[in-house]
């Protein structure tokens, strides 16, 4: 499989620039925003594979968050440039988990992982289609 545009070794790096209604009134990003971050960096992941959540829908499936994990290590504030990277880190019959890293330069601010549950238009577990997991680049651990 040759590498997707905008990834390198199967990660992304999405920018997002901190707005002030991220922020606390205290000047920090809010700490459930992260998972905002996360999930603007899974999307930006699609895109940069070709893909987007409408593929998702094209082949029966979705991908429900049904756990999720931060670690928080520095606190962001407005108008800060963070890097999200975003990978997959584990890929399973019926799942599988991204994992991300949110920088400010080469500072780690938070480090977490999602996991997703592969399920029907029924809502139903099933496997992973195929084209989905032909999709995805081979999994990794930066």
């Amino acid at each position: 499989m040759t590498a997707a545009p905008g990834l390198v070794d199967g990660t992304l790096r999405h920018d997002v620039r901190v707005i002030f209604g991220d922020t606390d009134q205290m000047g920090v990003v809010y700490y459930a925003n992260y998972l905002r971050y996360f999930e603007g960096a899974r999307a930006a992941y699609w895109r940069g594979l070709g893909r987007s959540y409408q593929d998702l829908v094209a082949w029966g499936v979705a991908l429900p968050v049904v756990e999720a994990h931060c670690h928080y290590r520095r606190s962001a504030y407005y108008e800060d440039l963070l890097g999200i990277d975003v990978w997959v880190s584990e890929l399973r019959g019926a799942s599988l988990r991204f994992s991300y890293r949110v920088v400010r330069g080469d500072e780690l601010i938070a480090d977490g992982t999602t996991r997703h549950a592969v399920v029907g238009p029924d809502g139903r577990p099933r496997a992973l289609p195929p084209q989905l997991r032909d999709a995805i680049p081979p999994v990794h651990r930066p």
